[in-house]
């Protein structure tokens, strides 16, 4: 069988690419190496009888074009997930919730602080939309740009004026500032300056006192999930089961899945891409081919430097993508509670970041490739939508660590148990004696 489009990769970029591309009367393959499909967003058991999503664990950057063009809600995208409330949690403090499209509404904040951050927070919306414009436009090419591809930016600038002189010299003031010199202007709450901080810098090599820091904040602002700008969803049946209504709406257009296919090699004829060849040295042909995992791995190492120009190979080499984030996912015999935290609030994201100074402490020991001895994370429980997600009685404990450093000092070897000892006594304090609970532990490191 021939194809027009091969795809390299089965995650939702990949599976997205492939349903729009199959609509438009395109023959479709998708490889994909591993044997499932999914990529960063799986469901996975990593202990007898406990389920986990096993990198992405939370969506909210679903968006709604996206839905749209795949039909996601006919092909079983969960139509009744709740926006899922963030909570701030730390020793020795009432944990500070915040509830619908990020902090719509808010418990545990005092009155000033409330309406402080009510004010900030729609000056954050507005500025977050006016670059979520750029996020599905192809990048402006300097010089060589026609009208068409002007117009968003024309009518991005056309918004921002409109919305007053004031507004216009807060966002050109604020875009490329430390969060927390903005955050500091307007909230004295440690729990919330915490929280913003963590939510800035999660997966970037920033910390909360970095210029720059605030663009995390704006793309997370920008995500949608539920219907609502800057809001989040602990999917039932994990990411696994999101996943499953993307391969049903790419199958459904036409697309053929070969899994466990790993392609080797991107073969090329005069300058274009003519086909793929997998392990093992079977050829695949076909007119076009997209990658849709990493961009070193399909130049350099699919592709190959001789069959590119010196200037983009130098550049390929020169991205940064070493990661910094690390999973944990925990097995608990016994449902977990939390001082303060009522039980219908469990289905939330929770957040370990007590302020800004913690979590700027935290990123520190990063820039030197060490550890900090009380990182910052963020965690749900799959258990809370969805009891399957683990044995009666059980729960599952989804865990993702900020700052911690891609190349270890001393190595990972070792730096798994000392993640694991912070992370636990963290958590010892916040739900005593969940330690004794834990019955299987999974640990995924940057590399």
């Amino acid at each position: 069988m021939s194809f027009d489009t091969i795809i390299i990769g089965a995650g939702h970029n990949g599976m997205t690419a492939a349903a729009v591309l199959a609509k438009s009367g395109r023959k479709v393959l998708v490889l994909e190496a591993g044997e499932t499909v999914g990529g960063m967003a799986q469901t996975a058991e990593f202990a007898s009888g406990f389920r986990a999503s096993s990198v992405a664990h939370v969506l909210n950057r679903l968006d709604p074009a996206v839905i749209r063009a795949l039909d996601l809600y006919r092909h079983g995208l969960a139509t009744k997930a709740d926006t899922a409330p963030t909570i701030a949690i730390s020793q020795g403090q009432d944990p500070l919730i915040l509830n619908g499209a990020y902090g719509e509404q808010t418990l545990g904040l005092d009155a000033a602080n409330s309406a402080r951050w009510q004010v900030l927070r729609q000056r954050l919306m507005f500025q977050s939309s006016l670059l979520k414009s750029f996020v599905n436009q192809v990048p402006i090419q300097p010089g060589a740009a026609r009208f068409t591809q002007k117009w968003p930016a024309i009518k991005t600038a056309l918004r921002l004026k409109l919305a007053g002189k004031d507004e216009m010299r807060q966002f050109m003031r604020m875009i490329l500032m430390a969060v927390a010199d903005v955050a500091d202007e307007d909230i004295t709450d440690d729990r919330l300056l915490g929280l913003l901080a963590f939510d800035a810098t999660l997966g970037v090599h920033l910390g909360p006192r970095s210029p720059t820091s605030m663009l995390g904040l704006y793309y997370r602002l920008a995500g949608q999930a539920a219907g609502a700008r800057g809001g989040q969803v602990i999917p039932v049946g994990g990411m696994g089961a999101v996943m499953q209504a993307f391969q049903s709406a790419a199958k459904a257009a036409g697309v053929v899945f070969r899994t466990g296919a790993k392609v080797t090699k991107i073969t090329v004829e005069n300058g274009r891409a003519t086909g793929v060849v997998l392990t093992g040295g079977e050829a695949i042909a076909a007119r076009e081919v997209v990658s849709a995992i990493h961009p070193a791995t399909t130049f350099l190492d699919l592709v190959g430097p001789r069959e590119l120009d010196a200037g983009l190979v130098r550049d390929i080499r020169t991205i940064r993508t070493k990661g910094n984030v690390s999973r944990i996912n925990l097995a608990l015999n016994v449902q977990p509670e939390f001082s303060g935290v009522a039980a219908h609030h469990m289905n939330a994201r929770f957040v370990v970041a007590p302020s800004t100074d913690h979590v700027e402490r935290a990123f520190n020991p990063s820039k030197y490739d060490e550890m900090s001895g009380a990182p910052c994370f963020e965690f749900t429980l799959p258990t809370a939508p969805d009891s399957a997600m683990a044995p009666d009685g059980g729960a599952t404990l989804s865990i993702a660590v900020s700052n911690t450093p891609y190349g270890l000092k001393g190595g990972w070897k070792r730096g798994e148990k000392q993640l694991e000892r912070s992370v636990l006594s963290q958590l010892e304090k916040l739900s005593p004696g969940i330690g004794k609970s834990v019955v299987g532990t999974e640990i995924l490191t940057p590399p």
